[in-house]
Parts: C-alpha cells; structure tokens; sequence
C-alpha cells in the first residue's frame, strides 16, 4: 500500500489523494517517487480512463515542497525523472486528470494542478507561485504552463510577485473550471470525471493529446500534424460503435479499444 497517498478505484475512474495532512501535503522525494508509480500505473492500466488527484484534510490541496525536508538534506534532493506527484514532467500520458483543489495550492502544489487538464476548486482554496519570495524559482513547469493558460500579464503579476489568488480570481483568471463550496469539491470532480466517461476514451485521448501537441504550431501545421492517439481512434471498435449507437436511439457502449 502507498505510504504517503490514498489510491481508491472507482470503475473506470481513479482517485489519488495526497496523504501527508500534518505538513500540508507538501511532498519530499519519497513521495514523488510514489506518486511516480500510482501515476505510471494509471496511465498503463486499461480499464482506468480517468484521475482525480486531491489533498488530505481541509486546509491543503498540497503546500508544495517540503522545504523542512530540504533542509534537513543539505539541500540535495532525489530528483523524480516525472516531476512533482509524479505529474508535472510527465508528457506521455493522453489520459484525462483532473484536480481537486481543497484548500491551499503554493508552489509545487500549484504546479501539480497546472499540470492537470481541469481545476475544480473549492471555495477555500488559494494559488501561488511564492518561490521567489523564498530565493526559488517555480522550476515544475509553473513559470511555462501558467502563461500558457492565462493572459501573459496577469501570468507575469503571479510570477513576478509570489501573490496569492483566490479559488474565485482564478475562475475568473482561467485556470480554474470550477468553484464549489468545500463540502461539494469531490463530487463536482466526480461530475466532471462522470461527464468526460460519457464520452469515447480513444477519442477524449485523441482530443487531449491534439490540444496540447498543436498549441506551438501554426494552425495549418497542427492539423496536418501525425497524432498517434487520432490513428489510435480511428482504428478502434468505439470509432464504429458511436455512429452505430447514435443511429439506433440508444448509448454507446465504450470498450476503449
């Protein structure tokens, strides 16, 4: 059983919960390494389409990293090859994950959520890059993927400045899809993983990994661009079965193959 994190199957869907609540779910190597494995597991298993990682407790969707830690290892620190919780230098995986964010999300913790495809917040929950501010810079993909999912002036007011933003700024900001009082958080996450399970798997897979390889190309080139998941889809029975479930009134019935 994982030591620093809570791993529960749902059918198709997987739920990660970051498990270290007495440090604010700020992770150290062990951790990651951990969570390196939930994560690679995830994404090789067949029968799971879908992931929700979110925090233990209610103050802390994860305070990133776990400076105490730092400390007390002089400073030299194992580095996880797939980044923060596994996720955050992990490119490879085409299947959908979402974050649940229950309270507070600085540094690496943000960094994880960037790295997710959908942000559901709660009412309490609060966003920063603060490195700066502690002689650090957000190396876990923040100072690349926050410009990239919000207006490149309010990116640069976060980066530049570690200020924090509320679940609310970040809705209206554009990184968070969202927000919902602390009690609904994990059953808003489960409506969007629930509405994405309505849709084919090869083809939610194809739509996801178009998205983000085609977003540095000129449009022309991202549509003529070779997509393994595209070819995936298109030689699938679901590539079949959705047209055939439509013509005859009735749900299609996904195998994901």
């Amino acid at each position: 059983m994982p030591e620093f994190c809570r791993v529960e199957r749902d059918g198709r869907l997987l739920v990660v919960t970051l498990n270290r609540p007495d440090v604010m779910n700020a992770l150290h190597p062990p951790a990651n390494f951990e969570l390196e494995k939930v994560f690679d597991d995830f994404a090789a298993d067949p029968e799971l389409w879908v992931a929700i990682i979110t925090g233990a407790g209610e103050r802390a969707f994860s305070a990133g990293n776990d400076l105490k830690f730092t400390a007390q290892s002089g400073g030299r620190l194992d580095i996880n090859p797939k980044g923060f919780a596994g996720l955050t230098a992990r490119f490879d995986n085409p299947k959908p994950v979402i974050a649940a964010v229950n309270g507070v999300a600085m540094g690496g913790g943000f960094e994880i959520a960037l790295a997710c495809d959908l942000i559901v917040a709660s009412e309490n929950a609060v966003f920063a890059l603060p490195e700066p501010r502690v002689g650090l810079a957000a190396l876990a993909g923040g100072m690349h993927r926050l410009p990239r999912a919000i207006p490149l002036k309010h990116a640069m007011g976060m980066l530049l400045t570690g200020r924090r933003v509320s679940a609310r700024e970040g809705l209206a900001l554009g990184f968070v899809n969202e927000v919902v009082p602390q009690a609904e958080l994990m059953a808003a996450a489960r409506r969007w993983a629930g509405m994405i399970l309505e849709c084919a798997p090869l083809s939610v897979r194809a739509s996801k990994q178009c998205a983000y390889d085609g977003l540095d190309r000129p449009l022309d080139e991202a549509m003529r661009a070779h997509y393994e998941q595209v070819v995936a889809m298109v030689k699938s029975e679901d590539f079949l079965e959705g047209p055939r479930a439509f013509a005859e009134k009735r749900p299609p019935k996904w195998k994901g193959r």
